[in-house]
């Protein structure tokens, strides 16, 4: 496991858009897991900027809200839609989603996990992490063989997705995820943290006990994590952990 800690939000940005673009820059249809939530985003913009011709690379979502209307400007579809797939010039017919509206969810999730397979696998997955602890919308007591499955979304993980919808009460109460066992087949796993808000759960991740009770601490059983944290996320992590300060233009030395 490789960290890095940057000054900021932005920072960890640019870092891990550098890791994506080397991937697609020595491999044009790259398959590419990508994430929503608040810390990608920072990713996607600065990968934006590095005008790379992404028209062959595939992608695969982590996750999508279960029973929104199609086109609701919340459902994960809509979000990868704006900020990965228009944004970064892919093609809408490679970037795939979890069937949040599917009439037989079960079959539609062994789908999706027979669809990454036959694309080779992913060769970078893109992460969060929750409050809790969870990957994708793994919650707490998640197996770590789990496959995609219709997922319960923890109160806690509701109640920190409610700013993006009019109230807590139109937050969908379940989801379709990716489960812990197809993250893991993921040959490189690309964490993104950023806030004082997320400096404990990440140390407990990190340096913790593996266990089903913070389902990201899983990626301490994986051969290939690179976690990129702004300083404020990095704060409660043990000295002599592997981190490694990066100098960004026109920033501070992170520590």
């Amino acid at each position: 496991m490789e960290i890095f800690v940057v000054p900021d939000a932005a920072a960890t940005g640019v870092v891990a858009a550098g890791i994506l673009a080397a991937v697609v820059r020595s491999k044009p249809d790259a398959v590419l897991g990508v994430a929503t939530g608040g810390s990608p985003l920072p990713v996607y913009a600065a990968l934006a900027g590095h005008r790379l011709d992404m028209s062959g690379v595939r992608a695969f979502a982590l996750d999508e809200y279960f029973g929104l209307p199609a086109g609701h400007p919340q459902s994960y579809g809509e979000v990868v839609r704006r900020e990965v797939t228009e944004r970064l010039g892919m093609d809408p017919a490679l970037v795939r989603v979890p069937a949040g509206n599917a009439a037989d969810p079960r079959q539609a999730a062994d789908d999706y996990d027979a669809a990454i397979r036959a694309a080779g696998g992913v060769d970078v997955q893109l992460l969060g992490i929750g409050h809790n602890g969870h990957l994708a919308f793994n919650e707490p007591g998640s197996a770590f063989s789990s496959r995609t499955r219709v997922e319960v979304l923890a109160e806690r993980t509701r109640a920190a997705n409610a700013r993006y919808f009019t109230s807590e009460s139109d937050v969908p109460r379940r989801c379709i995820t990716q489960g812990l066992g197809t993250i893991l087949e993921a040959r490189h796993l690309l964490l993104v943290v950023a806030g004082t808000d997320k400096a404990a759960i990440l140390a407990r991740a990190l340096h913790g006990e593996v266990s089903v009770e913070c389902p990201a601490s899983v990626l301490q059983l994986h051969q290939h994590v690179t976690v990129v944290a702004d300083e404020a996320a990095a704060a409660l992590l043990a000295p002599g952990s592997g981190q490694v300060p990066l100098r960004i233009p026109g920033e501070a030395v992170g520590v």
